[in-house]
């Protein structure tokens, strides 16, 4: 069955939050199975947004018309602690969330899932600098040092390259694990970075 993925945009969001997951999801349905998904990206208004480094995207829908989706994904940046009081956004993601099978979030994306009211009592992550914030609303269980968590049907990925992580793990959740390592070879994603076994901070 087709699924529909809506990917939340915000004026200031992270790149990398949103477009590494958009690029793991849309070339698995444009490479791997051509029936497997269709990708959107909403917006309040749709149109033009402005991300955190400058980058402009044109998004697909606004909240008014956007249609249902079966995976909700939030992204994050600093805009987030900005957005988050932003009554229309918050409102599309309890009710996206609501029609959903499945939410997800990258980097600080978590807290806008925290002010819609879907992580109380739930297992979730965040980027490291800002595991103390997520912990200090109280009601979150923080995991620190995963990649990503999975709690049923909400899922929170840590920092920014985290939503790659995340997204390809969803494609082996909701897909299949196979095509999941097919999309992994096409796209070439074997992390090996210049710089390894950095310490985490004490605060994560």
């Amino acid at each position: 069955m087709k699924r529909s993925i809506a990917i939340l945009m915000f004026e200031g969001v992270e790149e990398l939050d949103f477009a590494g997951p958009w690029e793991m999801l849309t070339f698995f349905k444009l490479q791997v199975d051509p029936d497997a998904c269709d990708v959107f990206l909403v917006s309040e208004h749709g149109g033009e947004i402005k991300c955190a480094k400058g980058l402009r995207v044109l998004t697909d829908y606004s909240y008014e018309n956007a249609p249902k989706a079966d995976i909700l994904l939030v992204p994050g940046g600093e805009a987030v602690f900005t957005e988050e009081n932003n009554a229309c956004t918050i409102r599309y993601i309890q009710q996206a969330s609501e029609a959903a099978d499945i939410t997800t979030s990258v980097c600080t994306g978590a807290f806008l899932l925290a002010k819609a009211d879907l992580l109380k009592g739930r297992r979730a992550t965040t980027h490291w600098y800002f595991l103390d914030r997520l912990r200090a609303l109280g009601t979150v269980t923080v995991v620190a040092g995963e990649r990503f968590v999975d709690d049923g049907n909400i899922i929170t990925s840590a920092g920014v390259s985290a939503g790659i992580d995340m997204a390809l793990y969803l494609v082996g959740r909701v897909w299949s694990p196979e095509q999941a390592r097919t999309l992994q070879k096409g796209v070439e994603y074997f992390p090996d970075p210049p710089y390894q076994n950095i310490p985490i901070p004490p605060s994560a």
